[in-house]
């Protein structure tokens, strides 16, 4: 039989190449995605600028205390004096301290004005190595190399003059000499007693890199210099081979392992899509040849045979098909990956690292997909007695099984116990019920699929008679006894326009549930920045006394912890928070503010206390995270940098859930950031002041402030849309990628279950009918089927959508425009009729004689 199975193949060609295409794009998608995911597992990230340290000593940026992965933020900073200890190490030769601080280049700095660039001590060269390509060295004050690269690109050389945006001020240096490496970035570097006091954190350093003798053993001169550093206030990491990238970028651990649940949820909706297009394409193509298995049954073929003779074809084809998509599947990891980091969703220090696993998963779903699918058809055929078997084929009796019917009750309500979960989690939060929810739902409907297809068709076949007559008729009719095929074909629509409609409102619903509640907490008219990278904490009383201000407030913006002994079990309902454990931290949003002009600069009001106390050490909390304190209470807190803090509670503050900011004093926060300065200025402006006038009047600060910059509070608006755009922009490449997989799969199902009826046209066309009349039908035919899909997949992102709104919007109408659900069903309607009629008119080509009579 399995001699046969293979001659068999290059008569169903159509069959054959639809689900060639299924198999092949439907492996390469889970190769990829299963790539991703076992790149973040990795987090690896070879190091760059630290590559020539072998062993590089930095904090460790790790929440230590808690189950959970959490990373602090702000980068924590060494003691200088450590680099000595570690210096008398066996087998360490030399170390090297590193600075780093942001800086920009002043706005007359040649063609290269306003770049930004990072600085260092002239001693963290090494770790590179960076080599001085002409000129000398930074001797003393006054005195800066740069780079080739900048040099090159700014139009600058040695002996020059360059002025310097950093931490606050304007700098003028002498070019001393330029320096080249192998990566030849824009860098910066000045005398180390120099980098150290503008750093803001004399004494302190980022990493210290560690030189060892040649013959020595890494691990055990690393395990020596943990030794060491133990017992210091800070945590500090020891790290050797790619570790030492997130040293000198401590995003890496931060955003790096976003990249796991990204891939986790991408891979997790492509394997749903894939299974689902896999066993509905080969399912038609297998149900297309009823009438062959029929006539096999009737001549003498065993249940066995017939079951070897569909599974060899089916092996046969998906072994093929999945071993092409192997090497693409890891390319398109490769893209997804590349293009996530130029998004800024993760960092593009991050090397694509994946093995053998993501290829065994994405083969292998395919494979047991496939075998699955080929099984369940080789069954139902088997079961057929012969003498039944001819009208069994072309009556299709068995539509439909008490197993399937049980499985989708099922799925429906996983997907309502999801969607009630989702309604009450934070509006953040909420997405990572949903997306689940999504899938269970498209799950239990597609298993459901020729119940449902059954029942809306039926509700349509009235008024479709009553318009369109004898085509309505035999459209309908065709429905009716068609039962499998039709769900067949609705399957892939529903499944383009479920996930398209409920993923794409999902991320503009998120996006207006993020915006709303930023626009509800501004109230200032006109925001102060720098790009010096930030602004003395003086110069919010400076910009307070200017005239025409009527209020003014700093804002730092970072993240605290609260310490696990002080959770409290959370005062509202929102199932998604840390807080709701006491053994684990609750991390929250954190503000630096300066309470003088707090109320006219903010929507922050306190429920309890007073902001006006927001001096010292002190801390005013979300109402739901304060719950069983009282005013005057200590709270042990974690800062952005790890730091212990204990702080006075003064007032709790109300807020949307999830959206929820805890309040310090910005002398308190602002030596716990990495910019060590306030970031922003929030201004309000007084009654019946022009802003343009007040604008200009800030804008003079400029002269004393080099960098300053005076915006109104629309551009801080479209700053914040434009984090959201980054966001939407991930999620409708995810979006792209699956349903661009889900729209292959309809044309492919269309063209499938179209062209098998060439013999059913030939006939209608001896019978009378003419070419227009039977194009007529299956235009009704395609309304139908694209009909039933979108009402089905409309019901899937209503359920998905509704509870999503709820918890973000407190409206049951998610966000976004209406013309995203518009052009969804018209692309449904578009694809379906397009690929419907014109497989209909390439079957009718032929005169009806030739085939009419001819056996299948």
């Amino acid at each position: 039989m399995i001699g046969i199975a293979l001659r068999t193949l290059r008569f169903h060609k159509g069959g054959f190449i639809a689900s060639f295409i299924a198999l092949s794009f439907g492996a390469m998608i889970v190769i990829g995605c299963g790539g991703l995911l076992e790149t973040g597992i990795h987090n690896a990230a070879p190091p760059l600028r630290l590559a020539a340290a072998p062993i590089v000593v930095t904090g460790d940026q790790r929440y230590v205390d808690t189950q959970r992965d959490l990373v602090y933020p702000e980068r924590i900073h060494l003691d200088a004096t450590l680099a000595d200890r570690i210096a008398s190490v066996p087998g360490v030769t030399d170390t090297a301290k590193d600075i780093s601080f942001p800086a920009a280049l002043a706005p007359r700095t040649g063609r290269a004005a306003g770049a930004k660039v990072t600085g260092h001590g002239w001693s963290s060269a090494q770790l590179t190595p960076y080599r001085i390509a002409d000129g000398a060295p930074p001797s003393g004050p006054g005195q800066i190399v740069l780079g080739t690269h900048l040099a090159k690109q700014a139009g600058l050389r040695t002996g020059g003059q360059i002025e310097l945006l950093v931490h606050g001020s304007a700098k003028r240096y002498e070019i001393s000499g330029l320096a080249t490496s192998a990566r030849d970035q824009s860098d910066i570097f000045l005398s180390d007693p120099e980098a150290d006091q503008i750093s803001g954190r004399p004494g302190t350093v980022d990493s210290i890199g560690v030189f060892t003798t040649p013959e020595a053993d890494i691990r055990q001169v690393a395990e020596g210099v943990r030794k060491a550093v133990a017992g210091q206030e800070q945590p500090i990491a020891v790290m050797t081979g790619d570790e030492r990238g997130r040293a000198e970028n401590p995003d890496v651990l931060a955003e790096g392992g976003d990249l796991i649940p990204l891939a986790a949820a991408f891979g997790g909706l492509s394997l749903m899509v894939t299974v689902f297009v896999v066993a509905g394409t080969l399912g038609l193509s297998i149900q297309q040849r009823q009438r062959e298995m029929a006539l096999l049954r009737a001549i003498g073929t065993t249940p066995g045979q017939l079951r070897r003779l569909i599974l060899g074809e089916t092996m046969f084809l998906a072994v093929i098909a999945t071993a092409l998509a192997c090497h693409p599947g890891a390319r398109f990891g490769r893209w997804l990956l590349g293009a996530f980091a130029d998004a800024g969703v993760v960092p593009d220090a991050i090397e694509y690292r994946a093995g053998s696993v993501p290829v065994i998963i994405g083969v292998g779903t395919a494979l047991l997909t496939a075998v699955g699918a080929a099984f369940i058809a080789a069954n139902g055929a088997a079961r057929t007695r012969p003498t039944e078997a001819l009208s069994e084929a072309s009556l299709q009796r068995r539509w439909f099984s008490g197993v399937r019917l049980i499985a989708g009750l099922l799925c429906l309500g996983g997907g309502a116990a999801l969607a009630v979960a989702t309604a009450r989690m934070d509006g953040p939060d909420a997405a990572s019920v949903a997306t689940p929810a999504a899938l269970v739902w498209t799950v239990g409907f597609g298993l459901l699929g020729p119940v449902l297809s059954r029942a809306i068709t039926a509700g349509l076949r009235r008024p479709v008679r009553l318009v369109f007559g004898l085509a309505g008729h035999l459209a309908t009719r065709n429905a009716e006894v068609r039962t499998a095929r039709l769900a067949a074909a609705v399957m892939p629509v529903m499944l383009a326009t479920g996930l398209a409609t409920g993923l794409i409102y999902m991320q503009t619903t998120q996006s207006d549930g993020a915006q709303k509640a930023f626009d509800e907490g501004l109230r200032a008219d006109l925001v102060v920045t720098s790009d010096a990278g930030g602004l003395p904490l003086g110069m919010v009383d400076a910009i307070r006394n200017q005239p025409g201000v009527a209020a003014a407030s700093a804002a730092i913006s970072s993240t605290g912890y609260l310490e696990p002994t002080e959770v409290a079990p959370l005062a509202s309902t929102g199932g998604g928070e840390e807080g709701s454990d006491a053994s684990q931290p609750a991390e929250l949003s954190m503000q630096g503010v300066t309470p003088e002009g707090l109320n006219r600069t903010t929507a922050f009001r306190a429920a309890t206390g007073s902001l006006d106390a927001l001096h010292g050490q002190t801390v005013a909390l979300p109402t739901r995270y304060a719950g069983g304190r009282s005013i005057g209470d200590t709270i042990a807190m974690r800062l952005g940098d790890g730091s212990r803090v204990a702080l006075k509670l003064v007032a709790t503050i109300g807020g949307r859930g999830g959206y929820e900011t805890t309040l310090v004093p910005a002398s308190l926060l602002v030596g716990h950031t990495d910019a060590g300065l306030v970031t922003q200025v929030m201004v309000s402006a007084d009654v019946g002041t022009d802003r343009v006038r007040l604008a200009s009047t800030l804008s003079a600060l400029a002269e004393q402030h080099p960098g300053l910059r005076v915006t109104r509070r629309e551009v801080l608006t479209a700053g914040q849309a434009d984090q959201d755009d980054t966001q939407t922009w991930m999620a409708f490449l995810v979006v792209g990628v699956v349903v661009c997989y889900a729209t292959i799969a309809l044309i492919n199902t269309q063209v499938l279950a179209t062209t098998e009826r060439r013999r059913e046209f030939m006939l209608q066309r001896l019978i009378g009918a003419t070419r227009r009349q039977v194009i007529q039908m299956m235009t009704l035919e395609a309304v139908l089927v694209s009909s039933a899909g979108v009402i089905l997949g409309g019901l899937v992102a209503a359920l998905t959508l509704v509870p999503l709104s709820v918890s973000v919007l407190g409206s049951a109408i998610p966000g976004g425009s209406g013309w995203i659900l518009l052009t969804v069903v018209a692309a449904a309607l578009g694809l379906t009729l397009a690929t419907t009629l014109l497989s209909a008119r390439a079957v009718m080509r032929g005169r009806p004689g030739n085939v009419a009579g001819l056996p299948e």
